[in-house]
């Protein structure tokens, strides 16, 4: 997923974008919405597949991968990962540490659309929930349900989910069309569904703070 690369001038030449970002897929489409926000037409960004959170020891690799890409073709590039720890255990921050790139805060995709502590509310309030995003709703059927084989072996549901309770679905938009896919997806996991509109602020206001979105925009 390539999106939003400028162009510039009444000459039409093609401008290098001022970031390139290597984003998760899952969180491909808000970031591109807040970056617009924040005044950043001249932006690549570079989508790494969402299924790699099943295997979030290979997230660092990906990503490395696609540094060196950027950098064989435009060594100048100021660049952003767009993606917090999810599930790396420290590795993609050690990472991008050593490859002088800034790095979303936070843990997963989660913290960063609800903010910290209202994330950390909901944990505290029922430890058993399982999260939804807007992106997770409307690829459910292939990120949950084939990738976990629950379309094959329906009754690993129970070991999969056995310890949750409730499906909270943190909305990014107010969707009455994502709603319903939204409780569909917790009557396929025998969860309560609960749904909380949390808009883009909070995510916009994480990578608002980064330098180098500050350089990008300036």
């Amino acid at each position: 997923m390539r999106l939003r690369a400028g162009t510039g001038g009444a000459t039409g030449v093609r401008r290098r974008p001022s970031l390139t970002v290597i984003a998760c897929g899952a969180i491909g489409r808000e970031m591109a919405d807040v970056l617009a926000l924040q005044g950043l037409v001249d932006v690549r960004i570079i989508g790494l597949p969402a299924v790699l959170h099943n295997r979030p020891d290979r997230i660092p690799i990906a990503v490395a991968e696609v540094i060196i890409d950027v950098r064989s073709s435009h060594p100048e590039a100021r660049i952003l990962v767009g993606y917090a720890d999810c599930g790396t255990k420290g590795a993609l921050a050690d990472l991008c540490h050593a490859e002088g790139v800034d790095l979303l805060p936070g843990a997963h995709c989660y913290e960063l659309f609800a903010g910290h502590q209202q994330f950390m509310g909901f944990h505290d309030a029922e430890p058993g929930t399982f999260f939804l995003t807007d992106y997770l709703v409307r690829n459910f059927d292939r990120l949950v349900v084939a990738s976990l084989g629950l379309d094959r072996h329906p009754e690993l549901r129970d070991a999969y989910f056995g310890n949750y309770r409730l499906a909270l679905h943190l909305a990014q938009a107010d969707d009455p069309g994502l709603r319903q896919a939204g409780q569909q997806a917790a009557e396929r996991l025998g969860l309560e569904y609960r749904r909380v509109v949390t808009g883009l602020e909070p995510f916009a206001s994480s990578v608002a703070s980064l330098p180098v979105v500050h350089h990008a925009a300036a």
